[in-house]
């Protein structure tokens, strides 16, 4: 027996960390899939079948709304931050304010970031570019991928100098070979709410809601952290 789930790659670290664990309580497995938030959503409008939702508390909410998520079932796992990347063993540039993180941008010969237009830390990213005015200038060294654990995996084995990535610091700490600089700087933070609720079709609801409490329970608070989930109010 497994579980269906449909997640935003923010949660994909955290969700396997805790499979083994949700197998040996329940005897049931999980089926991950994951990527940008608006592909999962498009995927479950689509009828793909699913038990667990994972996605920003946004999408969850409108979920909600539509008759899509049980409400009562609605779950948050904390706060993820967007951050900055770079390989492994590779000097880390200033990042810290504005000005440092255009100049790493603009010195950059490749920068690795999730969909502009279905992913959260994409669609933001493709924002500060434009609020540094660089969009032109750095357009012939960008490189989009479907989401950011695709974007951190390219950036881990892309052998140019001079590379940084963009993603979720979940997604950048979940992928050997590349190492977290920090966050985006203050004035273009991007703090995202990442939550499960229970899908209103699930052919395993029971399983599901007990999924989700795995995942957002106080025992399971240090794997959290551990994958760059910081806690909500109510969520520590």
């Amino acid at each position: 027996m497994q579980i269906s789930v449909l997640s935003g790659g923010a949660a994909q670290g955290l969700v396997n960390a805790l499979a083994a664990q949700f197998r040996a309580q329940t005897g049931c497995g999980i089926a991950g899939t994951f990527g940008a938030v608006g592909a999962m959503r498009d995927k479950l409008l689509a009828g793909a079948p699913a038990d667990l939702l994972i996605l920003t508390r946004g999408l969850i909410d409108e979920l909600v709304r539509a008759r899509h998520v049980v409400p009562g079932s609605v779950v948050d796992l904390g706060i993820v931050r967007t951050g900055v990347a770079v390989r492994a063993g590779e000097t880390a540039p200033l990042v810290g304010d504005a000005a440092s993180l255009r100049s790493a941008l603009v010195a950059a010969n490749g920068i690795y970031f999730p969909d502009p237009k279905l992913a959260t830390a994409g669609i933001h990213f493709a924002k500060v570019l434009d609020a540094l005015g660089i969009s032109g200038e750095v357009g012939g060294r960008l490189r989009p991928y479907p989401n950011g654990a695709a974007a951190m995996q390219a950036l881990s084995q892309v052998t140019d100098a001079r590379v940084i990535g963009c993603a979720q610091v979940t997604e950048i700490l979940n992928t050997p070979g590349v190492t977290l600089v920090g966050p985006l700087p203050k004035e273009f933070e991007l703090a995202t709410v990442y939550t499960a609720g229970v899908c209103i079709r699930a052919a395993l609801p029971s399983e599901a809601r007990r999924l989700a409490a795995l995942l957002a329970g106080d025992d399971a608070s240090s794997t959290r952290a551990q994958a760059g989930f910081e806690p909500t109010i109510g969520n520590t």
